[in-house]
């Protein structure tokens, strides 16, 4: 009987414990997230004295030209990028996953490099290149790259590896029957690709047009450096907190700019609930058959593709590395030591490492264990689908209107939390929340895969929920949580959105440091960190894939017989 009781004892205290994880996890989305929305809502129907005024804030917005034409601009930049990186990565994809042409892999790593380097690099890029000094301007002929064009330009850049990935899931989960009864019975190249192709990716092409529209609806880097006199959303509400102060009109404008974003993540979530499975257990992979002439047309699209790439980073690298463009050529190392610029130098880039790190680290925790509490609990539902819907809204929230929400959450005199504002917890605290989405959804990818066996045999014999997550969930889960720990530490140093209006001259960090040094004028320092994060960033994959190979030959030896 004492046994048994101490049992039943320990099963109840376990389940509190879990009670207060999930709590406790509530309680960080809620500071973290909604709270701070909830005060730049209120703060749109203030006028500057802190009185409500409803609706009238609005008002005004949409009776000033200026800004309401952003609206347009912003939406026609968005559908213009969807378009051309839509067809781009399309292309590219089907190259990967329909033929046989040479150099897939290669092609792969150097498509994802974008990733890498902050929205700030092609813009800084694409001056060098179509700017009044750059070196192949007249292909521009009287068009000016400050504009339109160049946010185009500059966002289909950085925006393309994110819509490669899409696209390959996509076309990779295929039924090679469907092919092959098409090939017998002599149907045309082109009707097999409207009957089964197109109907079979769907769902995976519109739901990478919401991923790419968001992206570029929300982007600020680029505009802000190649916009000119191009207002978009973004950048007006940078415009309004730190051009003029004008905090309520800035509230305003973030909630414009929610709008498009949360349309297009509902949109995107309402697809996924409709897609069904394209693979049944009695699919055939599909293989690709050799055709050389499509092989190596496909070729050269894609390594054209990675060719523009490799200019744009290249261009960038080259800029940091010359006297004074376009005067004198000669090499130099002097643009990366930073000394007495306005960007901060090697102190934004120690302090963005330094964030990044404790973003991989404690975020990679907390998510995962989330996550797992989310999905192996069974008690608590209610608790569990309010914690699992709380992490899926950062994914519609644009960073320009969380940093904004922070202000006047975190920066109001009466929060205890004020403390945290200007220092580098917040900085932490933003950028986690802000990619929270993406590691919730690979941690519970992960963790639906594991038999519910494992917990219940660890019950069984009476361990510890929290020993079998150690010793057993997080082992065999070892390469997403790898995943999530290289997504957050890339996410974190190329970030500028979020964190422009929370860093203090303490805290600056390394991408904020490249806007700075633009706005300043020094074009060759600016470069310089751009591709200082760059290589930082590319270092920190190389360093993680080589970490990866080892533990996980270490730690999952056991999936190889």
């Amino acid at each position: 009987m004492t046994s048994m009781a101490l049992a039943v004892g320990r099963l109840g205290s376990e389940k509190w414990l879990r009670l207060l994880v999930l709590l406790l996890a509530l309680a960080f989305l809620l500071i973290g997230l909604a709270l701070p929305l909830l005060a730049m809502l209120s703060k749109s129907m203030q006028d500057a004295t802190g009185a409500f005024v409803g609706l009238a804030n609005f008002g005004q917005y949409f009776r000033t030209p200026a800004l309401a034409n952003s609206i347009f601009n912003s939406l026609f930049v968005a559908v213009t990028t969807t378009a051309i990186v839509m067809s781009v990565a399309f292309i590219c994809a089907y190259g990967v996953t329909r033929t046989r042409m040479p150099g897939k892999r290669l092609f792969r790593v150097l498509a994802l490099l974008p990733i890498l380097a902050p929205s700030l690099l092609p813009a800084i890029s694409l001056v060098y290149m179509f700017g009044n000094q750059g070196y192949i301007r007249e292909l521009l002929g009287d068009n000016t790259i400050y504009g339109p064009i160049g946010i185009v330009m500059g966002m289909c850049f950085w925006i393309f590896p994110h819509a490669l990935m899409i696209m390959v899931t996509a076309l990779s989960n295929s039924d090679g029957r469907l092919y092959e009864a098409a090939r017998a019975l002599k149907t045309p190249g082109w009707r097999t690709f409207l009957t089964i192709t197109l109907p079979g990716i769907r769902y995976g092409l519109i739901s990478c047009g919401f991923v790419v529209f968001t992206l570029a609806i929300t982007d600020f880097g680029v505009p802000a450096v190649i916009g000119g006199h191009y207002n978009v959303l973004a950048t007006d509400i940078y415009r309004q907190v730190v051009g003029q102060q004008n905090f309520q009109m800035g509230a305003v404008v973030s909630v414009v700019l929610l709008v498009p974003a949360v349309l297009a993540f509902i949109a995107d979530r309402w697809v996924q609930k409709k897609q069904q499975a394209s693979l049944t257990a009695r699919a055939v992979p599909f293989q690709p058959e050799r055709r050389v002439g499509v092989d190596l047309l496909f070729m050269v699209l894609c390594f054209s593709v990675v060719g523009i790439i490799l200019l744009v980073i290249g261009t960038a690298v080259y800029a940091s590395l010359i006297q004074f463009w376009p005067y004198n050529l000669s090499f130099t190392l002097s643009h990366y030591q930073f000394t007495g610029l306005a960007g901060g130098g090697w102190e934004s880039w120690s302090n963005s490492v330094r964030m990044a790190t404790w973003v991989a680290v404690l975020g990679t925790l907390f998510i995962f264990t989330t996550a797992w509490m989310v999905e192996k609990t069974r008690d608590f539902t209610a608790i569990r689908q309010g914690l699992h819907f709380m992490a899926m809204l950062p994914m519609a929230v644009p960073g320009m209107v969380l940093g904004l929400a922070y202000i006047f959450f975190f920066n109001h005199p009466s929060n205890p939390l004020n403390v945290l504002y200007g220092t580098l917890a917040i900085l932490v605290l933003n950028t986690l929340v802000h990619f929270y989405t993406v590691c919730h959804i690979t941690s519970m990818t992960a963790l639906k895969q594991l038999d519910p066996e494992f917990e219940s045999v660890g019950a069984s014999l009476k361990v510890p929920f929290y020993r079998t997550y150690q010793r057993v969930i997080v082992p065999v889960s070892l390469p997403a949580v790898l995943d999530i720990s290289v997504y957050l530490f890339v996410n974190a140093m190329t970030t500028v959105s979020a964190v422009i209006f929370l860093y203090s001259s303490d805290t600056r960090l390394a991408s904020v440091a490249v806007l700075h040094l633009d706005e300043a004028g020094y074009f060759a320092q600016a470069a310089a960190m751009a591709v200082l994060i760059l290589l930082t960033s590319l270092v920190v994959k190389i360093l993680h894939a080589l970490v990866s190979h080892v533990l996980l030959n270490k730690a999952q030896r056991w999936r190889n017989p």
